[in-house]
């Protein structure tokens, strides 16, 4: 009698698991390799739009549709999904002559879709194509088609959809950054989609958060070390900054200072001969987790100045700024 040595459950749950994500991966590398002149199509008809980027789908493509939507709209093009049965039913009124279309279907042959393509037509609306097929029906009656062929599916029997979904919801992302980057579409600009929860926080800009105006401690060239400690005392953000007349930025005291020149005359002393000079300063422009960067590295600071190019003192930013705004 022959004793057949049957693997571990778990050995063979791992290799099926390598074996869908090795599958879906060379289908991605496939798809980029296949890009071509209707990708550019693609990318410059909803760049030159003046409405919004319209996705529509049923079933998977549907699912996959709204999640391409809310990447679009998150990052600076205007989007949102139509569902197909919706459009048919009063939702096609939402469409303008100003919108662009993006219809996903696998097989290209989605009845539900119909409408919505005699829509675009008679409305002179572009319509671009994400399909499998492109000698579909609906590839056949859309300005651009995007085509997202793949050999098989990753699903064991080849049925459920899994490949093409994955194919499908990256070439959204490919259009998506693409645009992103032809739009110059910078972090700081990503916070405005994103204002609440960690994500949001984290794309704070030092300009968001710093302290400002009467707040800022500040004292000019040649005051005493008597008036600074005053300034310092009273502004209570960890030090405080040396300005000429014209408003620049000359050099920074802080409490680290203030340690190493403790001792008899410290009061009677200028600004000049204990502070630091050209100390590090920030942009308002750059995120608050630069900030944070900055005052973490060595030698930890508590406190940064925020200059412009000519190091014009804009504003303070304090470790517990960050901290109130959830960015630590």
């Amino acid at each position: 009698m022959t004793v057949i040595a049957l693997k571990p459950a778990s050995e063979v749950s791992l290799n099926e698991a390598k074996r869908v994500l090795t599958d879906e991966a060379h289908a991605l590398t496939h798809l980029a390799s296949m890009l071509d002149e209707n990708f550019k199509k693609a990318i410059e008809c909803l760049e030159s739009r003046t409405g919004r980027i319209i996705i529509t789908g049923i079933g998977k493509s549907g699912h996959v549709g709204g999640k391409m939507a809310a990447t679009f709209a998150s990052t600076g093009a205007a989007s949102f999904f139509i569902h197909p049965a919706e459009a048919s039913h009063g939702d096609l009124g939402m469409i303008t002559e100003d919108d662009a279309v993006i219809a996903l279907s696998n097989s290209g042959e989605t009845k539900e879709l119909s409408d919505m393509v005699h829509y675009c037509k008679r409305y002179n609306i572009p319509l671009i194509c994400m399909v499998s097929k492109p000698e579909s029906t609906l590839a056949k009656a859309s300005d651009i088609v995007l085509n997202t062929h793949i050999s098989t599916e990753a699903c064991p029997v080849g049925k459920a959809p899994m490949t093409s979904t994955t194919v499908t919801m990256a070439l959204g992302d490919a259009l998506a950054a693409t645009l992103m980057h032809r739009k110059g579409f910078k972090a700081e600009d990503f916070h405005k989609f994103h204002p609440g929860g960690k994500l949001g926080s984290q794309m704070l800009s030092v300009r968001d958060i710093m302290a400002t105006g009467t707040e800022l401690p500040l004292v000019k060239e040649g005051a005493s070390m008597a008036d600074t400690l005053l300034e310092m005392t009273e502004k209570n953000l960890g030090g405080v900054g040396v300005i000429n007349d014209a408003g620049i930025l000359k050099g920074m005291i802080t409490d680290g200072d203030l340690k190493r020149h403790m001792g008899e005359g410290l009061l009677e002393k200028t600004v000049e001969d204990v502070m630091t000079e050209n100390p590090i300063t920030i942009s308002d422009e750059a995120l608050a987790v630069e900030a944070v960067k900055l005052m973490t590295s060595p030698p930890n600071k508590t406190a940064i100045f925020v200059v412009d190019t000519k190091n014009t003192v804009k504003g303070l930013i304090h470790i517990h700024h960050c901290l109130q705004a959830g960015v630590i």
